[in-house]
Formats: structure tokens, C-alpha cells, sequence
């Protein structure tokens, strides 16, 4: 059988915007890719370097340690109660786990992949490594028969959309009708800022009030990069359907697929630790604070982005005119088409950079004329 052939990576496509923004006098201010900025906490670095004797292989399941960190800490942090250590398997990194995930799952020619219309690419990835087909939908009435797998971002990646838990149960519901897989990709859940989200904790698909109690079929994904800045650390992990998670930990077995044992540590480090979560926050709070209104003074709408690290922000007109202006003050975002066909006329702007990068940002964004201004 062969394959569908991959497309080419996207932000290849950004160099020429890239070489033209760092030309700028006072630099790029670089709002492109969500790799986080900051530190990652002494908290997690004390407890790597106090783990580096590891002269056995590590565990493909994790260690009790581990596994024990994750149930606790989606009871204490995501109002998941239930889980047990065989609910839980860590990954190394989350884009791993979303491209191989169909495969590992036994999904091929003849199975549907859905994913959101404003979807992170690797969805769509995953479903040609395997031979699936793949759909971008919103509304579970329309995924269709042979839909298998259902893959939901909440918090969105690009768009900071947050589904709630009355959509999530629905979801849930129709998923159990097609016999298929759910998976939520929570990776963005501490990171609410606006409308009932700035004070209220964001739903996770596990919630007994999306579950009723019943996780089969059901997963939800994090990740660590984002709340811990831990993206070179390559930690995050799966939790729930427990006849799921034995799959593919099998796979995993199967292929050598393990955290190493360093990381295993760093990671029930940082998951036991709300202080540096709580930091973090503040600090995107506060960039977002900044970027926010001078977006929308420079004539951009901003849509949806209640939660998550980015902004979706459009002039009305096609994506790469956007990208274009942004490119002559120094500034790089990321087009619309690179997340489906939907939203071409939308740009996605990270707040993973400095300071000094998002004020600098700011005031280019304020001393350029609105379009038509």
C-alpha cells in the first residue's frame, strides 16, 4: 500500500518574510514559532541534574513516581478524578504521540481522521503516515461513518478557541456512536485569559461532566513545554482510556519509544510545582496585555483567543498581505494557510518572545497607519 506523500514543511515557506524582518534596524521581533523564551525552572534543572546516574534503561511506561505524578496532578489541576496509573503513559513530547498516535491505534486505508478546521498540521500528518484519510470538522454531526479517530484542541492551536464542557460531552457522545477514538489536545489548559476562562479552570475531556465517569475511548494529551518551559526537555503524556493507553504502550515497547530516565524525574518535578506555573502565566498575561491593543490600534480584529499562547488576528485581507506589512516593521507571524483552508485571511502571532521583543513589537505595530487608515 502505498502511502499519501507528505506535503512540504510549511515554514519553509517563511524565509524570504524572515530574512526581510531581521533586516530591520532595531532587529526582528520574531512572534513566529510558540518555543518558549523563558528559563525553564530551577526547581525541574535541580531535579535533572539529580537524576543524571542513569545507567538503566528507563521504563517505556514511566516510573511509579511518574505515573503516580500525572493522576495527581490531573485530579488537583484539571478536576479528573479516577485515574489510575494504568490510565496514564508519558511521551516524549507531544508531536510524536499526535503524528504516530493513528498508527499505534491500528488505523489505515478506509479510516477517517477529524480534526478541527483550524488545526495544528500534525494531525493531518498523522493521518497520511498511516493511510487515512483525513477531514476538518467542527460539528460532530457531520463526521461521517468511518471517522475512527477524533482528534479536538482545547485550548486551540492557532485560534485560542476553548470548547466547553456541553460541546465536549456532545462530542463525546457522537464519538461513542462511530465507535471511534477522542482525543483532546490540552497541551494550552493552564492558559486562560479572557471571557469565562480568565477565572474559570478550562474543562478537560476527562471531566466527569463530559464522561459521566466512563473514560473509555476517550484521551487527553499535555504537554509540559508551555506551562514549565520544559520544549527542550521533549515531556508530555497521555491519560485515559485505559484499554487505549495499553496499546499503545505495547507499540511503544515494541519500538523503544521512552523518556529517558533524567527527564522521568524533571517532569515529577515540574508537575508537583504550581509556583512556576503560576509565573508563567503572569508573565504571557502580561505580553498579551501589551500586543493585544496595539494589534488592534495597527487595524487588526482579533478572533477567539480566550486561552493559549497565541493570537489570531486578521485585516480582512489574505493572510500573506498581512505577513507581508508585518515583515518591512521587523515582526514574523504565521499565515492562516499553514492551519487549513478556513482562514486564509488570519495570522497567528506567538507571545513566546521577550519583553523587550513584545514591547519592541508594540510600538512598530503603533507608529504604522491602519490599512486604509
Amino acid at each position: 500500500m502505498a502511502l499519501q506523500p507528505l506535503p512540504d514543511y510549511p515554514w519553509d515557506a517563511m524565509a524570504p518574510f524572515a530574512r526581510r524582518a531581521r533586516s530591520h534596524p532595531d532587529g526582528i521581533a520574531d512572534l513566529s514559532i510558540g518555543s518558549p523564551v523563558d528559563a525553564t525552572p530551577a526547581v525541574v534543572r535541580d531535579a535533572l541534574a539529580a537524576a543524571t546516574d542513569a545507567h538503566a534503561y528507563p521504563t517505556t511506561a514511566g516510573t511509579p513516581a511518574l505515573r503516580e505524578a500525572i493522576v495527581a496532578w490531573f485530579e488537583r489541576r484539571r478536576n479528573v478524578t479516577g485515574l489510575d496509573v494504568e490510565n496514564v503513559l508519558p511521551s516524549i513530547g507531544s508531536k510524536e504521540l499526535v503524528a504516530l498516535l493513528p498508527f499505534m491505534i491500528g488505523l489505515g486505508a478506509g479510516d477517517t481522521i477529524v480534526h478541527p478546521k483550524a488545526a495544528y498540521p500534525t494531525y493531518a500528518i498523522g493521518a497520511a503516515l498511516c493511510g487515512a484519510e483525513s477531514t476538518a470538522s467542527d460539528d460532530p454531526a457531520e463526521w461521517p461513518e468511518s471517522t475512527r479517530l477524533i482528534w479536538l484542541n482545547s485550548p486551540g492551536n492557532p485560534d485560542g478557541r476553548v470548547l466547553d464542557v456541553d460541546f465536549l460531552r456532545s462530542a463525546v457522545k457522537r464519538a461513542r456512536e462511530l465507535g471511534a477514538v477522542l482525543i483532546n489536545d490540552e497541551c494550552y489548559a493552564e492558559l486562560g485569559w479572557s471571557g469565562p476562562w480568565e477565572q474559570t479552570p478550562i474543562p478537560s475531556v476527562l471531566d466527569q461532566r463530559v464522561t459521566e465517569g466512563d473514560v473509555s475511548g476517550i484521551l487527553a494529551i499535555y504537554s509540559l513545554s508551555k506551562q514549565s518551559n520544559m520544549a527542550g526537555y521533549r515531556a508530555a503524556f497521555a491519560a485515559g482510556c485505559a484499554e487505549t493507553i495499553a496499546r499503545l504502550l505495547n507499540v511503544r515497547k515494541h519500538a523503544g519509544l521512552m523518556l529517558p530516565g533524567p527527564l522521568q524525574a524533571a517532569m515529577v518535578a515540574a508537575l508537583a510545582d504550581d509556583a512556576h506555573v503560576a509565573e508563567q502565566k503572569e508573565r504571557y498575561r502580561a505580553r498579551r496585555n501589551i500586543l493585544v491593543p496595539a494589534l488592534e490600534e495597527a487595524g487588526f480584529r482579533i478572533d477567539f483567543s480566550e486561552a493559549g499562547l497565541y493570537l489570531w488576528a486578521t485585516e480582512g485581507r489574505d493572510a500573506w498581505a498581512s505577513i507581508d506589512r508585518l515583515a518591512d516593521l521587523g515582526i514574523l507571524a504565521g499565515p492562516g494557510h499553514f492551519y487549513g483552508e478556513f482562514y486564509p485571511d488570519h495570522v497567528r502571532l506567538s507571545l513566546t518572545a521577550t519583553d523587550e521583543r513584545i514591547a519592541a513589537a508594540a510600538a512598530r505595530l503603533r507608529e504604522t497607519p491602519a490599512l486604509g487608515g
